[in-house]
């Protein structure tokens, strides 16, 4: 990993620990669009044309890279924009369970439509509390942040795969934004129906490239409504029998967002997904253990057995400048200093960070 360091020039000007907020640019990546673009720039619209063709590859690499089939690959510019597409298809008078402090994005677009909507505390045994709710009511959609954008709880993958078996009519929709790029991930086995993610933040995409995965078994119950002339592959065909993730690709997609998006994917590949999490499940481990320490973490974080690279220590604005003092990239959120932490930080970083903290 001290070898990968040096493509982020980043990491050599302070400690970057604000991955949850944006993913790095890593000098592979910014020399690729770089030929992209001079190939756009010498080769007009001929150029783009053939990349357009291309980007059938970018969804079979993502599916590849996800276990999910390319025709249920959607290639979105955002994660809020393809949930916003996506719940305009959902019958209106669904009931769905939410997290009461989840991702704005992820609650919002459902709070803004007509459903019945139900919201859960996030506590330390929220899974158990999950699945207490769902037995006792009748839900048609649970949908939650893979991973906690304030905190970095992480949903129990195994609880999920359990409580699809047990509700099998149960849809469960996912962002995977905070989580896709930091582990391996199996989607077809998952338990999960729809994953929707933004790729600018674990999977060092850069912006304006995104991804929805579906189940083939969940497409009957939306009626998508969103449609335009790339969801028939800008041929100007007959709208008819579109399939359902072209509808959630209405418009144009950027050659050169989306093929960062491939670029990256293989990028992380190479490093290898099992060298990712290691990394990431040490400094997860080491920085648990001396925030907690210091009694900077909340109680429902404590108290679990798993968790993400995300932590939120206590502390206001008076702290927070002092670690931007420090060089260190952080961000406030929620009611402290969210600290987050990707495969190219150390063991060495978190040690001086705690050494700020205890300050």
């Amino acid at each position: 990993m001290q070898n990968l360091r040096k493509k982020f020039p980043v990491l050599q000007q302070c400690i970057y620990a604000n991955t949850a907020a944006t993913g790095l640019m890593y000098e592979d990546l910014m020399e690729w669009r770089q030929e992209h673009d001079l190939d756009y720039l010498i080769g007009g619209s001929e150029m783009k044309m053939k990349s357009f063709a291309n980007l059938s590859q970018v969804r079979e690499t993502v599916g590849d890279f996800f276990n999910c089939k390319p025709h249920n690959v959607a290639l979105v510019p955002n994660f809020t924009i393809g949930l916003n597409l996506l719940l305009e298809g959902l019958p209106q008078n669904a009931n769905v369970l939410l997290l009461d402090s989840d991702y704005p994005s992820l609650n919002w677009p459902f709070m803004s439509r007509n459903f019945n909507t139900e919201f859960l505390e996030m506590t330390w045994d929220m899974e158990a509390k999950i699945h207490e709710r769902i037995t006792t009511g009748k839900f048609d959609v649970l949908a939650f942040s893979m991973i906690q954008w304030i905190n970095g709880i992480k949903m129990d993958l195994d609880f999920v795969r359990k409580l699809k078996s047990e509700f099998p009519n149960l849809i469960i929709i996912a962002d995977g934004t905070q989580f896709c790029g930091t582990e391996k991930f199996d989607f077809e086995t998952s338990g999960i129906d729809i994953l929707g993610a933004s790729a600018y933040k674990w999977m060092l995409s850069g912006y304006g490239n995104g991804f929805y995965l579906v189940k083939d078994e969940v497409k009957e119950r939306f009626k998508l409504k969103s449609i335009g002339n790339w969801s028939v592959d800008i041929s100007g065909d007959s709208p008819d029998n579109i399939p359902f993730c072209k509808h959630l690709e209405p418009g144009h997609v950027d050659t050169l967002n989306f093929g960062s998006l491939q670029f990256s994917i293989q990028f992380l590949e190479g490093i290898g997904m099992d060298h990712i999490k290691n990394q990431l499940e040490l400094l997860s481990q080491k920085a648990k253990a001396e925030f907690s320490a210091l009694g900077l973490l909340e109680g429902k974080v404590v108290q679990r057995n798993q968790h993400s690279a995300i932590f939120n220590v206590k502390g206001n604005q008076t702290l927070f400048d002092k670690l931007t003092q420090e060089n260190v990239v952080a961000a406030l959120r929620g009611d402290g200093i969210r600290l987050s932490f990707h495969f190219y930080n150390t063991e060495n970083e978190i040690d001086a960070i705690v050494d700020i903290l205890k300050s």
